[in-house]
């Protein structure tokens, strides 16, 4: 099994928008070769941040998606709200860092 987790930061005004996209989600994900699930993850504090939890059967399953075109599309409407803060000049409403985990045991 192969985990990989987004740490996303959100700007307070931004949280309940990225609640949003993730609530109405196309789940273009849950059909993905090697997908196992996907957990979304709220802090309980403001100043944490999101986690983006999913597993997969094999690391090469997780790079196939983020590679494929169901990745762009189910990431288009977050990179459309960061490509228009970049627009305004506005500092972006959300960052992410992803790092990635081999399971040794459950």
């Amino acid at each position: 099994m192969f985990v990989a987790i987004n740490y996303i930061s959100c700007q307070t005004e931004y949280r309940s928008r990225f609640e949003q996209l993730f609530a109405s989600r196309a789940g273009a994900i849950d059909h993905m070769p090697g997908f196992v699930r996907m957990k979304v993850l709220r802090p309980t504090k403001q100043d944490e941040r999101y986690l983006i939890v999913s597993e997969w059967h094999s690391e090469q399953a997780f790079k196939d998606w983020s590679k494929s075109d169901a990745f762009t599309a189910g990431h288009k409407r977050g990179f459309a709200d960061l490509e228009a803060a970049r627009a305004r000049g506005d500092e972006p409403p959300m960052r992410s860092e992803f790092r990635t985990y081999e399971v040794i045991t459950e």
